[in-house]
């Protein structure tokens, strides 16, 4: 009876997290110049894919996910996962959308962010060690 009343309660808890909006991107923060380019790398990689599956372009509160494509018989080791902010000195919104990170990718089911264009990087290593990378604009109608 006890073991049934645990569980209800963390399933009403992890609910109680997703059904929060997170705020992805903060007013001050949209308004910040845009960070310093860095070189393109050119190189070959085996690493992890990324891959935004949310539409680029979206208004109000949105549906947030990123996808980890694995190479070979690697893991996605999540504790490299890193998503940054492409403003001013560069901003972590790693910690914000920490409730949706998985193996699998990052599902956050209703994110918030201002007007505008929002450049983002998300970066993960495998368990192999190699990186993978990808960026993209949000655009926030």
């Amino acid at each position: 009876m006890m073991i049934r009343i645990v569980a209800a309660s963390l399933l009403l808890f992890s609910s109680a997290v997703f059904s929060q909006t997170v705020q992805l991107i903060k007013d001050d923060e949209a308004k910040l110049p845009a960070a310093a380019a860095k070189p393109a790398t050119r190189a070959i990689t085996r690493g992890p894919g990324v891959k935004l599956v949310s539409p680029e372009s979206v208004s109000g509160q949105f549906p947030f996910k990123i996808a980890f494509e694995p190479r070979g018989e690697s893991k996605i080791d999540t504790a490299s996962i890193k998503v940054e902010y492409l403003k001013g000195p560069g901003i972590d919104l790693t910690e914000r959308l920490k409730p949706g990170i998985k193996p699998a990718g990052i599902e956050i089911p209703a994110a918030a962010a201002p007007a505008g264009e929002h450049p983002i990087r998300v970066s993960v290593r495998d368990s192999e060690g190699r990186q993978g990378s990808a960026e993209f604009k949000l655009t926030v109608k």
